[in-house]
């Protein structure tokens, strides 16, 4: 259903973040760091961590950008000069690892489909054919023209380290996956049936050129530029060779301090003939990684029901945000290799002088729990919904505020059943069912529900009293909410702020009761 109506939904998980790399460089006669040693570390260096996650490097990085922190590392005893400099450098680490294969392609086939051998696909990352074509992954077939990023050589280069280019996208394909297989799915046209150009010779569409007989209209689909036939050429007689980015571990995320490995590093350096080969050895030898925050996804998967209702949100839609359901939608449909957000809600601030929207978000760390999500996953986010929304909504990515809590409850048990063991059941039904639920952003928390789970554990005869305990500081959040203040007349529920989202934390500890 999700795919029928344009939803891509996948059940593989990815967690990006940012990590920290150091390498050691030499210093010169003057006692500064040598600038002919500063390295640069290539996308698609790949690092571990400590439980063997595997993460990939997603831009290139130069040591010897502006902004990068240089620290002292060694200093000559006699002369007090420095010897050699540790350079800090940021980058953007993604989770998974790379594989190829290639598929032998015979004679032309519409609609062509090519299986992958994993099925745990998040990313395609390049495809080409024996006669150097190259096919671009689209979102649907009828897409023409695709963004491409290349890599800005100009002086701006530190400020702007890519330039987007359009790009006509005359060999393409979509990615589809079901729950055991993943595959590529090509167009309709072939080499030989061509009708057009891949780009179109602008005059003769609206130029009046002269010794024509007519005038065509002088607007026009820019898109006809790029006009090929039947969805897209499909590849023939040839050998593809497929390059895609798979995720192994059920869980991607990772705590802080725990990315350590450096597996596969890509360094080159910009004038390695010139250099010492000792010293240059001694530079990439020195190479090390950590994170110094999570890095973070989206650890558990939504329910099915859940997603019937992200594919309907999505398909309403249309390739355009304006409702902030809209808005709601288009984030939790942001591709993967993006990462992912777990929960988020997006309410207008009617106080603003624009009336901007405020979207307020949420993710998991590596043990499932929520904590705030981290800057690099919001820039992809920027960037994503920037492509959807109104030219004159602003909107502010904020951290939704996690209100921890505990659960203390009396019960009366029956005298004829053991009250230990009524208490125990009473409580291991209430961390079940606190487990299971997912509380959304601006979601109230119901006390009544406490209660009808208690009183369906054979043996309680009655549910005295069940009380809400605030959990602040230390391992909890900080989140300062006044419990006392948000509760119902009636006792029966919490009020959730709109920027607030409920969570009992540690369900083994959090949940107390007693019997009378």
């Amino acid at each position: 259903m999700s795919r029928q109506l344009g939803y891509k939904y996948s059940s593989t998980a990815v967690s990006t973040g940012e990590a920290q790399f150091y390498v050691k460089v030499p210093a010169d006669s003057t006692g500064a760091p040598a600038s002919d040693y500063y390295p640069t570390l290539r996308v698609g260096s790949q690092f571990t961590s400590v439980a063997g996650t595997l993460f990939t490097l997603t831009e290139d990085l130069y040591f010897g950008a502006k902004g990068n922190q240089i620290l002292i590392g060694g200093v000559d005893a006699s002369t007090n000069i420095p010897t050699f400099f540790v350079v800090k450098a940021t980058g953007v680490v993604m989770s998974g690892r790379t594989l190829r294969e290639t598929h032998t392609v015979g004679a032309f086939q519409k609609f062509l489909k090519i299986p992958l051998a994993n099925p745990g696909v998040t990313q395609v990352l390049s495809v080409t054919d024996t006669e150097g074509h190259e096919y671009y992954e689209v979102s649907h077939l009828a897409q023409e023209v695709i963004y491409k990023s290349i890599r800005n050589n100009n002086a701006d280069q530190n400020s702007t380290p890519s330039i987007l280019k359009a790009v006509p996208a005359t060999r393409r394909f979509v990615v589809e996956t079901t729950r055991d297989s993943a595959f590529l799915q090509f167009g309709y046209g072939s080499d030989s049936e061509l009708t057009n150009q891949s780009v179109v010779d602008p005059s003769q569409i609206t130029l009046k050129v002269y010794g024509r007989d007519y005038t065509s209209s002088e607007e026009f689909d820019p898109t006809n530029l790029t006009s090929t036939d039947k969805f897209g050429v499909a590849p023939a007689n040839t050998t593809l060779t497929i390059t895609y980015r798979v995720n192994d571990p059920d869980d991607a995320n990772i705590s802080s301090n725990t990315l350590t490995g450096v597996t596969s590093p890509i360094l080159e350096f910009d004038n390695r003939g010139a250099l010492d080969g000792n010293l240059r050895t001694t530079v990439l030898a020195s190479l090390e990684v950590n994170n110094e925050e999570p890095i973070l996804g989206d650890v558990e998967l939504p329910s099915p029901e859940e997603i019937k209702q992200r594919v309907f949100s999505y398909y309403a839609t249309q390739q355009r945000a304006v409702t902030v359901e809209d808005y709601q939608a288009i984030t939790y449909a942001m591709p993967p290799s993006y990462g992912s957000i777990k929960r988020c809600s997006v309410q207008r601030d009617f106080n603003a002088f624009k009336r901007n929207l405020n979207m307020y978000l949420v993710s998991e760390d590596s043990s499932g729990l929520l904590t705030a999500t981290n800057s690099t996953l919001k820039q992809n986010l920027k960037t994503w919904l920037s492509r959807y929304k109104m030219i004159n909504d602003t909107i502010d990515l904020l951290d939704a505020r996690v209100v921890n809590f505990g659960i203390q409850f009396i019960l009366v048990a029956d005298y004829s059943e053991n009250k230990f063991n009524v208490l125990s059941a009473a409580t291991a039904r209430l961390r079940n069912y606190f487990v299971n639920l997912q509380f959304d952003i601006g979601e109230s928390l119901y006390i009544s529900e406490v209660y009808k789970e208690i009183q369906r554990v054979p043996g309680v005869i009655d549910v005295i009293d069940v009380k809400i305990i605030p959990q602040v500081g230390g391992a909890y959040s900080d989140a300062n909410f006044d419990f006392a203040a948000k509760l119902s007349p009636d006792g029966r529920y919490i009020t959730a702020e709109k920027d607030s989202i409920f969570e009992l934390k540690y369900p083994n500890i959090d949940i107390q009761g007693s019997i009378t």
